[in-house]
């Protein structure tokens, strides 16, 4: 684009207009602005506001001592190419800056960041984003300021170890210390002397990650019907390590999903499944932790709904990925690397890949997609054909809670027993003959066996 279309275009977010080299300071500022961002271009001798071309006076040292005065103001030092151009017979000055690699640029002092077609000082966040952006450093190799080695389990530690030995065939490290051994795995920095837990460090092995990051928590809901507005039946918020919380979620899925059952086109057999694939699920669950921006003050959510389940996290796809081009760009590649180790995934864009196979096998349509500029949202629909399961959440007149939890227990199960009633409820031997005996009555399910070898088994339908 040639310098007068760039005029005609008028002030953006990488250009920028300035009446004259009277306003050197506002020229200094918006080049410290563009150093810190994607670079841009200020033209000298342009009404900023009605676009008019004014022009300057160009002297025998003006292009040298406006270099001179950027150079000695700057912070790393900023040297632009400076050109001088005409347009509609006037002369014009154009000031080239480009990105820096080293950041935060200050002018006089100050670091300046571009937003929109203004330049503003940067905020003391927006400073420390600058500065890991310029070392390359990802959010999760970060040091964890406030926490110490004794915020880390050691425990947790040598759990990891075990796994990553089972599922890698990683030896564990033989006369190693615990400082060595995570600062080898990315789960410490050493910072002047001192050996400090890294962001994945504590999210992975820490003994309280949310004291940390409140906003690392995992919140999972089942709700009756198909709206976020209606009745919650169970939730369970999980603030532990994320290996932890995932385990979490999965047991608290497999307690609240529906449980089918279909005849075999072949046999009088009956095949029983659960409404979605619990791998793909996890599979989920797992990048929306581990992809997600913890700069961001929501948490990961997994809401489960009579018609289809979601699981939302903070933060869009990285610049290039999308669902159909699942590449790998990792946002957080520490917490992606530990995962790894313990089998939980792979390392090579295969996540999308791998739920949609998994549902396709599974006899689901594939997942699909709610991308918003603050959150990504995964969703699974329901499979529901044919099926003898009892759906407890339409019951709810008919039975009690620890009625309808062991009718849960019993669907994935096949059957209940009496001491199976007694365990998860906890209540006494005659109250659980009593309502064990009312749900054989209502028809939830058949009494078999006498005495102690009774069982309660599910229907056929």
């Amino acid at each position: 684009m040639n310098l007068k279309e760039l005029i005609k275009k008028g002030e953006s977010e990488n250009i920028e207009f300035k009446k004259s080299l009277q306003l050197k300071d506002e020229i200094g500022e918006t080049v410290s602005a563009f150093s810190n961002s994607r670079g841009g271009k200020i033209i000298v001798g342009v009404d900023d506001k009605n676009k008019e071309v004014i022009g300057v006076e160009i002297g025998e040292n003006t292009i040298e001592n406006l270099a001179n005065y950027i150079k000695r103001y700057t912070d790393s030092p900023v040297f632009p190419s400076i050109m001088v151009e005409s347009t509609g017979g006037k002369e014009v000055i154009v000031v080239e800056v480009k990105e820096a690699d080293e950041k935060p640029v200050l002018f006089k002092g100050r670091p300046y960041k571009r937003v929109g077609k203004s330049s503003h000082k940067a905020s003391a966040g927006e400073v420390r984003k600058l500065v890991v952006e310029s070392k390359k450093i990802y959010w999760d190799e970060q040091v964890c300021e406030d926490a110490a080695l004794e915020d880390i389990d050691e425990e947790k530690v040598e759990w990891f170890l075990n796994e990553r030995k089972i599922k890698r065939n990683v030896p564990k490290p033989e006369d190693m210390e615990l400082k060595e051994l995570l600062i080898n795995i990315g789960a410490a920095r050493r910072v002047d002397n001192e050996v400090k837990p890294t962001n994945a460090g504590i999210l992975f092995f820490g003994k309280a990650p949310h004291k940390f990051f409140i906003n690392s928590e995992l919140r999972v809901a089942k709700f009756k019907g198909t709206d976020v507005t209606h009745p919650v039946l169970d939730r369970i918020d999980c603030r532990s390590t994320l290996w932890e919380m995932v385990r979490m979620a999965e047991e608290f899925i497999r307690r609240n999903i529906r449980l089918l059952s279909f005849r075999t086109a072949t046999s009088f057999r009956r095949t029983d499944k659960f409404e979605y694939p619990i791998d793909a699920l996890r599979e989920a669950i797992l990048n929306g932790l581990i992809h997600r921006n913890y700069s961001d003050p929501a948490d990961v959510r997994v809401f489960l709904f009579d018609n289809r389940a979601e699981i939302i996290n903070p933060g869009t796809f990285p610049e290039g990925v999308t669902p159909k081009n699942p590449v790998h760009k990792p946002i957080n590649p520490r917490l992606c690397s530990l995962f790894y180790d313990i089998g939980l995934i792979e390392k090579y864009g295969s996540g999308i890949k791998l739920m949609n196979r998994l549902c396709r096998r599974w006899g689901n349509k594939e997942p699909h997609y709610d991308l918003h500029p603050l959150e990504t949202k995964i969703i699974f629909e329901s499979q529901v054909k044919e099926t003898t399961y009892i759906e407890v959440a339409d019951i709810s007149d008919k039975l009690n809670e620890r009625q309808k939890k062991a009718l849960y227990f019993a669907q994935k199960k096949g059957f209940i027993t009496r001491k199976e009633y007694l365990k998860i409820n906890d209540i006494g031997a005659t109250q659980s003959y009593k309502e064990l005996k009312d749900l054989a009555d209502k028809g939830f399910l058949i009494s078999e066996g006498k005495g102690r070898a009774v069982k309660y088994v599910v229907p056929e339908r």
